[in-house]
């Protein structure tokens, strides 16, 4: 199998619309942690992804009557611009259906290219239940994003590529991993010429199903997927790209929502791309497994797998980064109310840039401040902000890795309310579509009372909503029952100890 797939990479047809892209090195990253780095730079496609190359690879394997019938997608990503640009240059009518959350930047990009597209649904799974319709109506070709031999092997001229433009030393090759084609294609082509090369996939851990099938030794389905970077969330690895990865892959590098940040900021550092969170998921992990391994003086490349972000989300991404690269400590202090302790506390801190002071007077005795602070990445100078705290008397709580704090509680003000009464507290993913509110408040009992709601824009596919709910005694035990019908993702946030502190 890895021979024939081999052959397929060599002679895929992909050049009539992607190009060669180059290979940058990150001269600043490489410097921070003595190791040469390298990327390769596929945000310079025409369509700001590597997925051009499997999808016009696919499409130039069609018949003549394939051609002649079209081609369909169901997509919210990528995928589809890729397919969309390919039918354009072949002369083929592509239809592709993406859900109606799907953010208007990428529908008008695919419009851009010819295509039409049909909004269906709220879920990729609704839209890809659609397309299958279509293609039983009108005799469509299904064009699918990963798990296909052709595909494949139009992503792996990536590989191709990399070996041809760098011939020297190269110690590892870490590709960000979704529905496993680009890692399959990468990884065959690599590791039949150069055994010697590690190839390293990098997962989002809220959407790790290649991970998960490598320990089952099987394919499996997550029970939910994080939608934080698109472009890889996917439930299940596909089934091609797992039977040949999954003997090809050295290892598997999982990072979160902030990793990820920081590594789109360095990778605007050193080349002034602004990659999307997918796009900059492999850095991400090259830089975990330089944390992990204490690699130094080694070659390391990662693939910047596209740069299709919306510009409203770069706030987002931004505020997140200094958390991600461990230069912010975000901490619930508790001070004396009184007069001058702000400043007391200041002096026990020292010189140390306070990026953040969120209070609002609560208690005769005591405040409850929210506090960042700049400290150096390791996580060794924020142990040591902290012991100096506790030592100096204040009680501290360390919410540098909540959520709830991170995404809501630094921007809610209004304190404690003056009645004291039961309230749970959900987080909750809403789809960013006009009616998801009301679908939310339509399933609610008539007699719950909001008592809490902060939602903010981060230019995705879902917003991230905090709620509160006055509940009556009788309906507490139930209250995930109705959640379950309303099919939001959702965690009870009831014991979060920064909603604890500052709202309860």
């Amino acid at each position: 199998m890895l021979e024939d797939t081999v052959k397929k990479i060599l002679n895929a047809r992909v050049y009539d619309a992607a190009r060669e892209t180059p290979i940058s090195p990150a001269s600043f990253l490489s410097r921070r942690l003595h190791n040469q780095i390298l990327i390769k730079r596929e945000d310079l496609q025409p369509v700001h992804s590597f997925k051009l190359r499997g999808a016009y690879n696919k499409m130039a394997q069609l018949s003549d009557e394939q051609k002649a019938k079209g081609v369909i997608a169901a997509s919210a990503g990528n995928h589809a611009q890729g397919l969309a640009m390919s039918a354009k240059l072949m002369g083929v009518k592509a239809v592709i259906v993406m859900p109606r959350i799907t953010p208007d930047i990428k529908v008008q990009a695919v419009r851009s290219w010819g295509a039409k597209v049909i909004l269906k649904g709220d879920a990729f799974s609704v839209a890809a239940d659609h397309a299958n319709e279509l293609i039983a109506e009108h005799g469509y070709t299904y064009i699918p994003p990963f798990d296909d031999i052709d595909v494949i092997a139009g992503q792996g001229t990536i590989g191709v590529e990399i070996l041809r433009q760098h011939s020297g030393r190269l110690d590892a090759v870490f590709v960000p991993v979704g529905g496993g084609g680009l890692i399959a294609g990468v990884a065959a082509y690599i590791k039949y010429l150069r055994p010697d090369i590690k190839v390293i996939g990098v997962e989002s851990e809220d959407s790790a199903c290649f991970k998960a099938a490598l320990a089952a030794n099987k394919r499996v389905t997550l029970d939910q997927v994080g939608v934080f970077a698109e472009g890889v969330a996917v439930a299940q690895i596909g089934k091609v790209p797992f039977a040949l990865a999954k003997d090809l892959v050295d290892d598997v590098i999982t990072v979160n929502a902030d990793e990820m940040c920081a590594a789109v900021k360095d990778i605007f550092e050193d080349t002034r791309a602004v990659s999307e969170t997918s796009g900059a998921l492999s850095l991400a992990g090259l830089k975990k497994y330089i944390q992990q391994t204490g690699a130094r003086d080694e070659t390391l490349l990662c693939i910047n797998s596209g740069a299709n972000t919306n510009f409203d989300r770069l706030q987002h991404i931004a505020e997140r980064t200094e958390l991600g690269e461990q230069r912010e400590a975000i901490l619930a202090v508790t001070i004396p109310e009184h007069p001058g302790s702000f400043k007391k506390f200041c002096r026990t801190i020292g010189k140390r840039m306070v990026t953040e002071f969120n209070y609002r007077y609560a208690d005769p005795e005591q405040a409850h401040i929210f506090v960042g602070v700049k400290v150096k990445p390791g996580g060794e100078d924020r142990q040591a902000v902290i012991d100096k705290l506790e030592t100096s008397g204040y009680p501290v709580v360390d919410l540098t890795d909540d959520e709830l704090a991170k995404l809501h509680i630094r921007h809610l003000g209004g304190g404690r309310p003056k009645e004291v009464f039961e309230e749970e507290v959900y987080r909750f993913e809403f789809p960013e579509r006009p009616g998801a509110l009301m679908n939310f408040l339509t399933h609610l009992p008539a007699d719950w009372n909001i008592s809490l709601f902060h939602y903010r824009n981060h230019g995705a596919a879902y917003g991230r909503v905090l709620v509160g709910m006055h509940v009556p005694n009788g309906d507490r035990t139930h209250v995930e029952e109705y959640f379950d019908k309303i099919g939001y993702r959702y965690w009870k946030e009831s014991d979060n100890p920064a909603y604890r502190l500052f709202m309860a």
